[in-house]
């Protein structure tokens, strides 16, 4: 009676998934991420391992108790038919990690843009929220409205942006680019406004596999605090408290995942990111480090108006990708889960780099 090998390689997989990231942290913090924080005496890589720690801990008890909830995830029936498989598995898991991540950074330093941050990562938490509660009381995949989800992000983005009119000085005006810092003036708030929307709704489109947004965003999160590590140390330590809480919930989300973030955990992520690419003057450095979000961002963007652009007289358009997100397109193409998600990660990993060494 033979064995099958698909799960073995799978927790090989996972394993080397897992240390992948973890490298990539350690390279980070050796481009400038080891110098000594002056809150609690602790070292950036030990606000890191703090957190991951912590997050892995609390999902041991996280978990089941969404299981007994029974929070299940719906997986939408057009997609590719392995994932089938998952319906069932409890989702909504943004709600313990999230939090760990900012606590933790709170407890260290509660300067005011780490204030300020994190207020706008729980905003878009409890959007995330609402939306997840809404497919799990209805039993379907169906959350709040695409309207009313939109409406309340764009709330957030708003608040944000006025906080940051009154309380920042006008250098928050100016971003860093290769070479030179522009000012972008009154450009610049139309742009605070319309970012942590675009950002949260990136991260969102880009978690579908197991493992993916969790890596990606521990890696993001990583080549953020590497690019503030020299003038915004509180940045990066909490950015690097929110790479950690990542990666402490890939203990429980990589292949095969016992629970998914959810949108309480997906737009909540984007919405951290994007706080700390306005708070930093590092809109170009959230861009490069951003670049697999905006690629998935791009082919639904770019499914949507090629379809429309070609539909017949009966109302149906071309396809430009199998399916999208790029990610579903790379399944449906022959690629297996876990080769898109390392194949991510490994780009991410570049794209973090890229930005760390800029320092932009």
């Amino acid at each position: 009676m033979g064995v099958t090998t698909e799960p073995v390689r799978a927790g090989l997989l996972s394993g080397v998934t897992l240390l992948a990231i973890v490298a990539i942290g350690a390279i980070a913090m050796g481009l400038g991420l080891g110098a000594q924080y002056p809150a609690m005496g602790l070292k950036f890589p030990e606000a890191l391992l703090l957190s991951a720690g912590v997050t892995a801990a609390v999902g041991y008890w996280a978990v089941p108790a969404l299981q007994a909830l029974k929070a299940g995830q719906f997986v939408r029936e057009d997609g590719p038919q392995s994932h089938l498989a998952k319906a069932g598995t409890p989702t909504m898991g943004g709600i313990f990690f999230v939090p760990v991540g900012v606590a933790i950074a709170l407890m260290l330093t509660a300067s005011g843009p780490v204030l300020a941050a994190s207020a706008v990562t729980l905003a878009f938490a409890a959007i995330g929220w609402a939306d997840d509660w809404q497919v799990i009381r209805r039993r379907s995949n169906k959350g709040i409205s695409p309207s009313a989800k939109l409406a309340l992000q764009l709330v957030v983005g708003v608040l944000f942006c006025l906080w940051l009119f009154f309380t920042q000085d006008e250098a928050i005006t100016a971003v860093a680019l290769p070479g030179l810092t522009l000012s972008l003036g009154w450009f610049f708030w139309l742009l605070a406004g319309f970012v942590p929307v675009a950002q949260s709704n990136a991260t969102n489109l880009t978690d579908g596999l197991d493992g993916l947004m969790g890596g990606l965003g521990a890696i993001a999160f990583l080549g953020l605090a590497g690019i503030m590590a020299s003038t915004h140390t509180d940045l990066a330590l909490f950015s690097l408290c929110m790479s950690g809480a990542c990666i402490g919930f890939l203990v429980h989300n990589r292949h095969p995942a016992r629970v998914f973030m959810g949108d309480t955990g997906s737009l909540a992520l984007g919405g951290a990111m994007a706080a700390v690419g306005l708070l930093g003057h590092s809109l170009f450095g959230l861009l490069i480090v951003s670049g697999i979000f905006l690629a998935e961002t791009l082919s639904v963007l770019l499914q949507v108006g090629y379809y429309k652009a070609t539909k017949d007289e009966h109302g149906v358009g071309k396809r430009l990708f199998k399916m999208a997100p790029l990610h579903h397109h790379l399944e449906l193409s022959g690629w297996s889960e876990l080769q898109v998600v390392m194949i991510f990660y490994t780009v991410a990993a570049v794209l973090a780099a890229v930005g760390v060494a800029l320092g932009i």
